[in-house]
């Protein structure tokens, strides 16, 4: 039993981030002590259906941005985020975040801390940030950060700000480029590619799907070579649907994202991608 006190608000957090039932996110939690993302596991591998936890929900409502330099070889995107989607949409909010990109860009900037350290018209991004919080009356802040360097980048924003992709290429593409943010933006992929998951990411999808068949009554006494070899299938499945070369081609699902890369250029390749979304 569970020594954390698992309240009301903790159960519907976890049915927001899952859309499991509320007897099931009550038990997820008790059994995992309040871990929020160990509980995502647990349901999973009860066979629960859960939405995909991809760590974009830093934000609740704001402005996501991206943009690239002029010669297409570096791209940032962030998210300035506020509580409400009132001030989200509001112009002068959009444009507020606007001005703090542009100065990314301008300043060459690698990281969030440096961000919130370069000037703009003689302030700091950090005091500006805490200059427009004071006077909005809402917690807002640069929440996410990120930067793609390649030989071409291509930039895309979906939704009314709501989703910002970069994609880094090995050579300039720009309409193959728009294509393939709108595809990451779209299905969200977990990696370029299935050598490029993280180990610690495969580990925990085997972990998972090993569950779900011992679990299966149909797999009830069969031995654990036969079991480890439908958990590398169903591995196998997963690499196919959540990494990006493999994902069927959102505007034509007969051929895959590699295929459609090939149409263009036989050697045009996908390099890195950044996707940042509210949530």
């Amino acid at each position: 039993m569970s020594g954390v006190a698992i309240t009301a608000a903790d159960i519907n957090k976890l049915r927001q981030m899952t859309g499991a039932g509320m007897m099931d996110c009550r038990k997820a939690l008790t059994e995992t002590n309040g871990d929020f993302e160990a509980a995502i596991d647990w349901l999973r591998k009860k066979g629960a259906k859960v939405a995909a936890l991809r760590g974009d929900r830093e934000a609740k409502e704001g402005v996501v941005l991206a943009k690239t330099t002029a010669d297409n070889k570096t791209g940032i995107t962030l998210c300035v985020s506020c509580e409400t989607d009132f001030v989200g949409k509001n112009a002068d909010f959009v444009a507020f975040a606007q001005s703090i990109i542009d100065a990314a860009i301008a300043n060459n900037v690698k990281s969030l801390d440096e961000l919130n350290g370069i000037s703009i018209n003689g302030a700091k991004v950090a005091d500006l940030v805490n200059d427009k919080l004071a006077s909005i009356g809402e917690k807002i802040g640069i929440t996410k950060f990120e930067r793609v360097d390649a030989d071409y980048v291509a930039s895309y924003i979906h939704g009314a700000n709501r989703i910002g992709v970069l994609v880094g290429l090995n050579k300039a593409a720009a309409e193959a480029g728009r294509d393939v943010a709108m595809q990451i933006a779209a299905m969200n992929p977990v990696a370029v590619d299935a050598n490029s998951v993280p180990a610690a990411t495969i580990e925990r999808e085997r972990a998972i799907v090993t569950e779900q068949i011992k679990t299966d009554p149909k797999m009830a006494g069969k031995p654990d070579e036969m079991i480890n070899k439908i958990a590398e299938g169903k591995l196998n499945a997963f690499f196919k649907e959540s990494t990006l070369v493999n994902q069927a081609f959102v505007k034509d699902n007969s051929k895959t994202v590699a295929d459609y890369l090939k149409s263009v250029d036989g050697g045009l390749a996908v390099t890195e991608f950044k996707r940042v979304a509210l949530g």
